[in-house]
């Protein structure tokens, strides 16, 4: 792990870097309850930033979250 993540936080991050492919680098947040903590953390940790549309919300990765994912063998 990097970024000083915690096993929750990345492996949140890892399955919205795997979906992004599926919606144009750009995925639906489609998390639980307990998840959202985990969402923070990497917001916090400026992996990604968040927005609503159409009644969504969307995930859109910073330039250290693209990192990762490449580091992590997944393109975004």
């Amino acid at each position: 792990m990097t970024n000083n993540l915690t096993q929750d936080s990345f492996n949140l991050f890892i399955a919205l870097a795997e979906d992004a492919a599926n919606w144009m680098g750009q995925p639906l947040i489609d998390i639980t309850k307990e998840q959202r903590g985990n969402l923070t953390d990497l917001k916090k940790k400026n992996l990604l930033t968040t927005f609503c549309d159409e009644g969504c919300e969307w995930a859109s990765f910073t330039a250290e979250g693209i990192a990762l994912a490449a580091a992590n063998n997944i393109e975004i």
